[in-house]
């Protein structure tokens, strides 16, 4: 093998290793933008769907933009790996509709009462902490 065909080889195979290693940070990226993965600068997980969906695209234009120039594995690699993302963008998209619709229904639920406890008359024994008032 001269010296040129093992120099290409290495190129490709670095190229290969590049390609890997940029749809797994992708991955990761998409990952966090959708609340599963933790987010290290900030140390919990928050959903950002149009992150999320930004991540997707780019990794659709990068597939259709390789087209012809990708092994099997690679391809195999970008379908995999954009199927994943847009399942569990889907699945958080739900839940986050979900959210939104429960989130009154709780508040209303969670509300507290108003308090309608009579104070006691000045000089008075009783502890009014322990007098009840149903609204009479």
């Amino acid at each position: 093998m001269s010296s040129d065909s093992l120099r290409e080889k290495e190129k490709q195979e670095m190229d290969k290793m590049m390609l890997v290693n940029l749809v797994m940070m992708l991955s990761s990226s998409g990952m966090q933008q959708l609340g599963k993965l933790v987010d290290p600068a900030r140390g919990k997980t928050e959903v950002n769907l149009e992150g999320a969906q930004f991540v997707i695209d780019t990794l659709q234009m990068l597939k259709s933009k390789a087209k012809g120039n990708l092994d099997k594995d690679e391809e195999r690699l970008l379908t995999n790996t954009i199927s994943t993302l847009q399942m569990n963008y889907v699945e958080t998209a739900e839940a986050e509709k979900a959210k939104k619709v429960e989130a009154p229904a709780d508040k209303k639920a969670d509300a507290v009462p108003e308090k309608n406890v009579d104070a006691a008359p000045a000089g008075d024994e009783s502890d009014p902490k322990f007098k009840k008032s149903y609204g009479a």
